[in-house]
């Protein structure tokens, strides 16, 4: 069984991988500049900082000096970071040695910043036009909600209470590597797809925007416009209303697209229309550690393989049933056992013993969280275990051959099969040869001969 991960980078991971012409052109804007200062490791926070007023090329060695010896480690995560990103302009010279200084237009413009501040190119509404705007609690009730039925119509939009629009842009990222589907027939999961739903929700958006990123130049968003946008948009308030007009038609469209993962609201007035960013726009420009403050957990195992999960959410519910057998459902109460047959059927499904393992400690109920372990051992092992007896046999397609004229034939087919490595078995004694499927066609020709 293939062994798909996935692997959800955020932001910082996006600009490093962007040319040195767009990488430049980002660092135009003061904001991004501090977004990405933000983002870096705090020993290379430190090596910006001290070089913020620097002009002149600093020898690697003098900065090296900046260290104590036990942390020889962090300082090349620093400066590799910082080259990765242009921060740093390496140049490396026979005689002087490698040398290293700021991105002109990153180190000027981050000057500005710190010793001016910064103005958005939007400031929020006045009250006296954006009338009843939801309460912080309201709009973190709202995220969760539109992410749930986000997931929810990726795991089966037939199991959505309504209807939901999501746009071509946010279906082409399901159909691309979370769903698949052949003619007339309804989409399916990929293993791909499964793996995601079992990954922590700072987990699914980076994923989600990362592949929103990766595709843009397709629907002709330049990839650079648009990660600037997103990171501009993590420097706005939680909770406060921008007005729509005051964006470009393409970033319109992110706006809506960005609504449907509930990383915005949108509001229509009499005579204005705007947008009210959540927490998941404002924390873009964090990185995933930085997310880690743990949630509020709602599942219990016990020795038995009986799984209590104290929520009523019905997307909690159908990711449940993806490795165990949901046996009732009461308001605030899900009943599941993990069986040796649910657990079959999530591992066919690409779903990995350590992928499930992690999703109940992650969400282990607060009573139960704080005990080593949280997940009992007897029932770890178990499904471990029985991850094991699935790879034991691999199934490979093949074809049998015996009754050939003689033996001569026999071993030029067995030297045949062999160039094209698809021997699996041979028996020189009963001169019977079987063969992987996927050169079924080539023997055949060669025996015809």
């Amino acid at each position: 069984m293939p062994q798909v991960k996935i692997i959800a980078k955020n932001f910082m991971d996006m600009v490093a991988s962007l040319p040195a012409m767009k990488l430049d052109k980002l660092y135009d804007n003061a904001f991004i500049c501090e977004a990405i200062l933000r983002s870096l490791p705090p020993l290379a926070k430190k090596y910006v900082l001290q070089m913020l007023y620097i002009d002149e090329p600093v020898l690697a060695t003098s900065i090296h000096e900046w260290v104590l010896a036990d942390g020889e480690s962090k300082h090349t995560v620093a400066v590799d970071r910082l080259v990765q990103l242009r921060v740093f302009i390496e140049t490396v010279d026979r005689k002087k040695g490698t040398t290293y200084r700021l991105n002109t237009k990153f180190q000027i413009n981050l000057q500005k910043h710190i010793v001016h501040g910064g103005v958005l190119p939007r400031e929020p509404m006045p009250s006296t036009i954006t009338v009843r705007l939801p309460s912080l609690e309201d709009l973190e009730a709202y995220a969760a909600e539109q992410w749930e039925c986000f997931l929810l119509h990726l795991i089966s939009s037939g199991q959505t209470e309504r209807t939901t629009n999501f746009s071509s842009s946010m279906m082409k990222i399901f159909q691309r590597g979370l769903l698949s589907q052949r003619d007339k027939e309804a989409p399916k999961l990929t293993e791909s797809g499964f793996q995601f739903l079992l990954m922590d929700t700072n987990a699914q958006l980076w994923y989600i925007i990362r592949e929103y990123i990766t595709n843009s130049e397709e629907r002709g968003v330049d990839t650079a416009d648009l990660i600037s946008f997103l990171l501009e948009l993590s420097f706005h308030v939680t909770g406060e209303a921008y007005n729509m007009n005051t964006l470009t038609d393409i970033q319109r469209n992110v706006i809506k697209d960005l609504a449907d993962l509930g990383l915005v609201k949108l509001q229509q007035g009499r005579k204005e229309s705007w947008f009210i960013p959540t927490k998941l726009a404002t924390n873009l420009s964090i990185s995933l550690s930085d997310l880690s403050s743990r949630k509020q957990g709602f599942v219990v195992v016990e020795t038995n393989f009986r799984v209590y999960a104290y929520s009523s959410s019905k997307l909690l519910c159908e990711i449940l049933r993806l490795f165990s057998r949901v046996e009732y459902q009461l308001p605030n109460l899900i009943v599941a056992a993990i069986t040796k047959e649910s657990l079959y059927n999530a591992f066919e499904n690409g779903i990995m013993a350590e992928q499930i393992i992690t999703f109940l400690q992650q969400n282990a109920h607060p009573r139960v969280a704080e005990r080593i372990p949280s997940v009992p051992e007897n029932v770890t092992d178990q499904i471990r275990l029985w991850e094991s007896d699935m790879n034991r046999v691999e199934m490979t397609p093949a074809s049998l051959f015996d009754e050939f004229p003689s033996r001569d034939v026999f071993e030029a087919a067995c030297d045949f099969a062999r160039e094209y490595g698809g021997v699996l078995w041979e028996d020189s004694k009963k001169m019977r040869l079987v063969v992987k499927a996927e050169i079924l066609g080539q023997i055949r020709e060669f025996l015809r001969r």
